[in-house]
Parts: structure tokens; C-alpha cells; sequence
């Protein structure tokens, strides 16, 4: 018994000197540790303030510029087509160069981009994500990528910003894959381009043709096609070379934007009837191909964004009214707020008067300020 008290008595003192000796060694690697703190404190202050330093310099940097460019806007790229052709329009392609009769009493026009908030990131790089403009729904509907045959249907925008977004939404899957990002959502249809065989890239009687599909979103049919009459297509966009055809949606329906290698530097605008996708009227533009990203029709005037490579501030750079009210004088061409990004789609909703934007898998919103078109800038 006496053998075994003494045994965990020995114990017992080891761990009294394991304990110490542990101890004693905390309390050094303690003094050693303090002053690095302090250092590191000190340079943490010092990066903080550094930081804060840099950031005001670039808003006064950022309200400079902004002040520049109010006092030396761009050269407005506003043409007004005066001349009449007189002649009949040709069944398909529609009349040419004609100036357009306004279905409505809408005269406005982008005053400035007011504001902007970035409701997500979902999908990839390049997409599109919309409302319908007609529709008596808030539904949003995503679609993603290129080429796809699948789009995202959220019951409203509440849904869709969840993180888990994907679980609340349906599936509507298309019969024939869409091509590029100019596809539209309107009056419950899906309006988009797709590449028929001997398509764009693929051969055959119909290269550089696409074919414009009807799609009823709810009974989930084909219920028009027709090929767009337009011959020789290239991407109208120089920094968005996926898209062949860009839809557009406005108070007076529906848009065409497009480019053909018979004017290979300009923008090419066509009006649509949505029920039979006829052509009615064509346009050809002075908005220049090169460095435009995105477009988008407001009462009647097509607004080209422009940007560089790689992606800086967007701008509104030239705008072209078809009823030939809106004059160059007239015209503003604002920056987008401050995002340095690259728009792979623009939508316009003129219920909300807002625009629907892709940029690099981020989904945006751009609230619109306007004015009427007679106003001065």
C-alpha cells in the first residue's frame, strides 16, 4: 500500500512539473506574441487608412469624371431618314428606309441610366433573364447560355434571389435550342432565333439564315416559324459575337436588331408583326457594329451600348429613331452607373421602365429616367 502512495505521489509531482514547465513556456510565447500584435495592429490601422485614403480619391476621381462628361458629352449618332422610297413593301422583307407611323402616343426618351442593383449571380458568363412585358404575372424567366434548349421560370422575383433559387423554379424545355442571347419573352410567348439546318456556320442553301421561332410558353407548343428574311447575317454586335438576331420588346411591340455583310459596319433595324413574325418595315442604321455589346428600343428609337475590350464603363453611344422624331440635338447619351462589366444582354421592360441586364453571369436591374423627345437635353 505504502509502495503504491508513493508511486502516485512521484506522479503526481511530475505533472506539478510538466505543469510549470508548460506555463512558464505560455507565459514567454505571451511576451513573445504581444509586441508582434502591436505591429501588426499598428499596420492593420495603417493599411486601414491607406485604404480609406484611396477610396475617397477615386469617388473624387469618379465625380470628375462624371463632370467631364456631362461638360463634354460624345458626338451624338442620331440620323433621321427624311427620304420617302414611295414604292410598295415587299411581302416578307417589308418596306425599307420608310419612316415609321407610331402605333401609340409614346415620345419619350432615355434622359439617364438613374440607378442600378444586382439582384444575383446565376449561370454563366453569357444569358438572359427577363419579365414579360404583357404578361398580368411577375413571373422571371432565366435563360442560360448560348446555346440551350431549357429555360428558368421563377413565380416572381422574391424566388429567384433565394440562394437555392433553381429548387423554386420549373423547367420549360424548348423543341429547338436557341442561338446567341436575343431571345424575348412577350405577350406569353418565347420569341427566338434559332439555326436551322444549313444555318449560320453549318452549309448549305440557308448559310447566314436563321429562323425565328414562336414558342407558347403555357401550352409548351411551336405555334409559328418563319426564316428571317434577311441574307448574309453576321452578329451586329462586335463584342457579342453569339448573337445573330437581338429581339426587342417596346410600347409599339415587336424588334428586330441585326447586321448582313452587305454593310458590314452598321446596325440594321426591322419592325415585326408578333402574331405572324412578318417583316413589316427595315432600317438600316448609322449605329456602328464596332464595340457595340447590347441594344434596346424605347418608343421607337433603338439604343446601341457600347464598351471596350477588356470590359470598362458601358455608354450609351448612338441611337437611331425610326418615326424620325427624336433629333441629334435632342439625343442624350448617358454612362451606366459605375460597374465595369460587359453586358451580354439587355432587356427593356416599359411597364416598369426598367432594364433587365446580363453582365458576366451577374443579373441587374437599370432604372430609366425619361423625358419627352420634343425637350432639349
Amino acid at each position: 500500500m505504502e509502495r503504491r502512495l508513493a508511486a502516485l505521489e512521484e506522479r503526481l509531482a511530475q505533472c506539478q512539473d510538466q505543469s510549470s514547465r508548460h506555463a512558464a513556456e505560455l507565459r514567454d510565447f505571451k511576451n513573445k506574441m504581444l509586441p508582434l500584435l502591436e505591429v501588426a495592429e499598428k499596420e492593420r490601422e495603417a493599411l486601414r487608412t491607406e485604404a480609406d485614403s484611396i477610396s475617397g480619391r477615386v469617388d473624387r476621381l469618379e465625380r470628375e469624371v462624371d463632370y467631364l462628361e456631362t461638360q463634354n458629352p460624345a458626338l451624338p449618332c442620331v440620323e433621321v431618314d427624311e427620304k420617302v422610297t414611295g414604292g410598295p413593301g415587299i411581302k416578307g422583307k417589308g418596306r425599307r428606309n420608310e419612316k415609321y407611323d407610331m402605333l401609340t402616343d409614346c415620345g419619350y426618351t432615355i434622359s439617364q441610366v438613374r440607378s442600378m442593383k444586382i439582384l444575383k449571380r446565376f449561370g454563366g458568363p453569357a444569358g438572359l433573364w427577363t419579365k414579360d412585358p404583357m404578361g398580368p404575372t411577375e413571373k422571371i424567366y432565366v435563360l442560360d447560355g448560348t446555346q440551350n434548349d431549357t429555360a428558368f421560370v421563377f413565380p416572381r422575383l422574391r424566388d429567384f434571389t433565394l440562394t437555392m433559387a433553381a429548387r423554386k423554379a420549373s423547367r420549360v424545355r424548348v423543341p429547338f435550342p436557341w442561338v446567341g442571347t436575343g431571345q424575348l419573352v412577350y405577350g406569353g410567348f418565347l420569341y427566338y432565333a434559332r439555326r436551322p439546318p444549313g444555318g449560320p456556320g453549318g452549309g448549305g442553301e440557308l448559310e447566314n439564315t436563321l429562323q425565328l421561332i414562336k414558342f407558347h410558353l403555357a401550352n409548351r407548343t411551336v405555334v409559328d416559324s418563319s426564316v428571317f428574311p434577311a441574307e448574309g447575317l453576321i452578329p451586329p454586335y462586335g463584342l457579342t459575337a453569339d448573337t445573330y438576331i437581338d429581339l426587342a420588346a417596346d410600347e409599339e411591340g415587336l424588334w428586330a436588331v441585326y447586321a448582313t455583310r452587305e454593310d458590314d459596319r452598321h446596325l440594321c433595324l426591322a419592325k415585326l408583326d408578333p402574331q405572324t413574325l412578318d417583316t413589316e418595315q427595315q432600317w438600316d442604321t448609322p449605329c456602328p457594329r464596332e464595340n457595340a455589346e447590347a441594344a434596346f428600343v424605347i418608343c421607337g428609337t433603338l439604343y446601341v451600348v457600347y464598351n471596350t475590350r477588356p470590359a470598362s464603363r458601358a455608354r450609351i453611344q448612338c441611337s437611331f429613331d425610326a418615326s424620325g422624331t427624336l433629333t441629334p440635338e435632342r439625343a442624350a447619351l448617358p454612362y451606366f452607373p459605375r460597374r465595369y462589366g460587359a453586358h451580354a444582354s439587355l432587356r427593356y421592360n416599359p411597364r416598369e421602365r426598367q432594364l433587365y441586364a446580363w453582365d458576366d453571369g451577374y443579373q441587374i436591374v437599370y432604372k430609366l429616367e425619361m423625358r419627352r423627345k420634343e425637350e432639349e437635353v
